[in-house]
């Protein structure tokens, strides 16, 4: 079963990797009003499960919360009982993915090669997060996506920042993973804001007209 990819205003998710519960909601809330609704703490962050059930709990039903970084099918029972509903991983795992189908999320798996985005799609992603994205660049990816299914949702993770949207654009690519480019642990809720508030009204400025 394939949960399909939301209808998020933006396609932008931002990635707290290494944020703390005492910060995740005013860091969380500054990322959401400045206009990016998925928001993934990455579980090698302090106590993940603690701040995703915090952000789930305060921000609207609209927002998109939940995981990076998840391995097991054990994390994504933790993640469900959290409230998370977005998982997103660094490899593709089919037992993480089964999990997943289970609980109904939106799932974001990533993947380098043809095999296995064509892998990620038969087991029902919603999203395939292309990674590290810097690493294959625009080109590459446009290689492996000329293999695709044309309603794949492609998303370019990894060294992307609104200074490259410009690029993947080209290719057809609007989904991102903005992640150092956004926060970096001890950064404070209002340069946080002002960082989103620029992915932001570069993806509009790139993406809203088209």
């Amino acid at each position: 079963m394939t949960v399909p990819f939301p209808q998020l205003r933006r396609r932008l998710v931002a990635i707290l990797r290494g944020v703390k519960t005492g910060e995740i909601i005013e860091v969380g809330t500054a990322v959401f009003e400045a206009g990016i609704e998925a928001i993934e703490v990455p579980l090698n962050s302090p106590d993940p499960f603690r701040s995703i059930e915090m952000l789930a709990k305060i921000l609207p039903k609209n927002a998109l919360i939940g995981a990076g970084t998840v391995l097991t099918a054990a994390q994504v029972d933790d993640l469900y009982n959290a409230g998370g509903r977005l998982l997103v991983s660094p490899n593709i795992d089919r037992a993480v993915m089964e999990r997943a189908a289970h609980h109904g999320m939106v799932t974001m798996p990533g993947v380098f090669t043809p095999t296995e985005a064509l892998l990620a799609l038969s087991l029902g992603a919603s999203a395939l997060k292309f990674f590290p994205a810097n690493a294959l660049g625009p080109q590459g990816i446009s290689a492996i996506k000329a293999i695709l299914p044309n309603d794949a949702v492609i998303g370019a993770v990894g060294g992307v920042s609104e200074k490259n949207f410009a690029d993947y654009a080209r290719i057809g690519i609007s989904t991102f993973g903005l992640g150092s480019s956004l926060y970096a642990p001890g950064l404070k809720p209002d340069a946080v804001a002002r960082r989103a508030s620029a992915a932001v009204s570069e993806w509009d400025s790139v993406f809203a007209s088209g």
